[in-house]
């Protein structure tokens, strides 16, 4: 029973495409991982392995100091 309540997990979009480096310059993609309010999603919602999750963070980090995402989206 409770192996048919266990969600499989999602396959990892960075490992699929094979990605070694995520550029803090792609805005919109590291858009695509973060909350309405400009948080990072977790791991367990967007999918990515621990390694590629671990570059995306930073690539947030990174691209928010430059002042290419903002901290909070304000609305």
């Amino acid at each position: 029973m409770k192996s048919d309540m266990r969600k499989k997990r999602k396959p990892c979009n960075f490992c699929a495409d094979k990605v070694d480096s995520i550029d803090f310059k792609d805005t919109i993609k590291l858009k695509r991982y973060l909350t309405e309010r400009g948080k990072i999603l977790p791991r367990r919602i967007t999918g990515n392995c621990a390694f590629h999750q671990r570059m995306l963070s930073n690539s947030v980090k990174v691209s928010r100091e430059n002042a290419l995402i903002p901290y909070i989206f304000e609305g």
